[in-house]
């Protein structure tokens, strides 16, 4: 239930027209919040009277005016009283709403949510990945989870939602679904398109999150040393379940492939070069974001392993994949066969290929960036971990060709 409520009329004089006059207009405060409604009213800002908040004098403008900004006051006060018997909290916009005939019934959040997340659904390939409408998904589940066991309701007003909430589903994330750090402020993030639509619409007063600062914790990502992806390339691995993840998982240690870009890849996207050499030519699923990958002879070798499989043969991908759980599951295996003691993913070929196989071996960042389909050089340096061995070679280098230089004696 509102705390306070004001009305008060003045004068826009600082946009005065072309005769000298201001427009006249009311506004409303609810609890700190304001809005604004227009008289569609211009009077000469001589004729004002601050203090009162009325026009001055006896003329017939005057009393008329004075009559329409009783009426409109005494309009807007009945809005409040049939606000505050309903029993129901209430926003400066629910007074205006109701004002100007747009009385829109509240919206709750997670009803918005589902909404937001059903367009969505319907636009995964044309605007969306449909990893990125998982997770919206995932996000408002955990809103309602949270809604439940905070609230004890179904569902609560969107405009109920304030940095309490906030940082309260935060702590929920992190304790009840045990989110990390920066899994936790993804959830956020994601909840936060939602409240901005809410804002936008004028659904929620003030953006809850104007005070609420996402700090993301930087992480160190894992990749293989060139010796540990040399021993799973050597490793012997009987079965077709283990030895074709461990064929994709080299593939995008050496082409940079994300899971899902490796998953979808056709054989129409392979194309050869003059000189005999292979490359790929896609987009990533991700970003929609071309790239271009010179494929290496290790990468050649895996792809021509495939050549008569089933699924190869009838289009429907270059090597066969498993799913994305099922692959991660069996590179832990793979990594106690090889003696690896890291976390294998599918992702971490990724960082492998960015390091090991490239960055150390001298390839610039910037093309290596422009091989992971990445639109910023910052997204590549994540990735990118110079390691030291690469620092020393780098100065070694450098060491020869100033060796030739006339040292000065000091």
């Amino acid at each position: 239930m509102a705390n306070t409520f004001s009305t008060l009329f003045y004068l826009k004089d600082k946009r005065l027209d072309k005769n000298g006059k201001a427009g006249v207009y009311l506004r409303i405060t609810v609890n700190g919040q304001r809005t604004v409604l227009s008289l569609n009213r211009k009077i000469d800002p001589s004729q004002w009277d601050s203090r009162m908040n009325k026009l001055k004098g006896k003329s017939a403008e005057a009393e008329e005016l004075n009559r329409l900004m009783a009426t409109i006051r005494h309009k807007v006060n009945k809005i409040q009283h049939q606000l505050i018997e309903d029993g129901e909290p209430f926003t400066v916009h629910d007074v205006k709403y109701k004002y100007l005939g747009k009385d829109v019934k509240r919206k709750m959040l997670v009803t918005l949510f589902s909404e937001h997340n059903k367009q969505m659904e319907k636009l995964v390939g044309i605007e969306f990945a449909l990893g990125t409408w998982k997770r919206y998904h995932t996000t408002k589940s955990h809103v309602a989870e949270y809604i439940r066991s905070e609230y004890r309701k179904e569902d609560i007003p969107v405009r109920d939602v304030d940095l309490k909430f906030i940082k309260g589903f935060e702590y929920f994330l992190k304790v009840a679904k045990a989110c990390n750090h920066n899994s936790a402020l993804k959830y956020v993030n994601n909840f936060k398109k939602i409240v901005r639509i809410a804002v936008a619409n004028d659904w929620i007063a003030k953006d809850p999150f104007y005070n609420y600062k996402v700090q993301f914790k930087t992480v160190e990502r894992e990749f293989l040393s060139k010796e540990e992806l040399q021993r799973l390339i050597d490793k012997d691995i009987e079965g077709e379940r283990l030895g074709v993840v461990r064929d994709m998982f080299v593939l995008c240690c050496f082409t940079g492939l994300a899971y899902v870009d490796v998953q979808s890849l056709k054989p129409e996207e392979i194309h050869q070069n003059e000189d005999g050499s292979f490359y790929i030519k896609s987009k990533r699923s991700k970003t929609d974001t071309g790239f271009t990958i010179p494929l290496l002879p290790t990468a050649v070798a895996i792809i021509e392993k495939y050549k008569d499989h089933p699924k190869v043969v009838n289009k429907d991908c270059v090597i066969p994949v498993l799913s994305n759980q099922k692959s991660n599951a069996y590179l832990k295996e793979i990594a106690d066969r090889c003696n690896i003691k890291k976390n294998l993913t599918t992702h971490l070929a990724r960082h492998t290929f960015a390091t090991t196989v490239t960055l150390t071996n001298g390839v610039p960042i910037e093309t290596v960036g422009k091989m992971l389909g990445h639109k910023n050089l910052r997204t590549t340096q994540h990735y990118a971990k110079i390691i030291d061995s690469k620092v020393e070679d780098d100065m070694a280098i450098l060491r020869v060709k100033l060796a030739q230089m006339e040292v000065k004696k000091f």
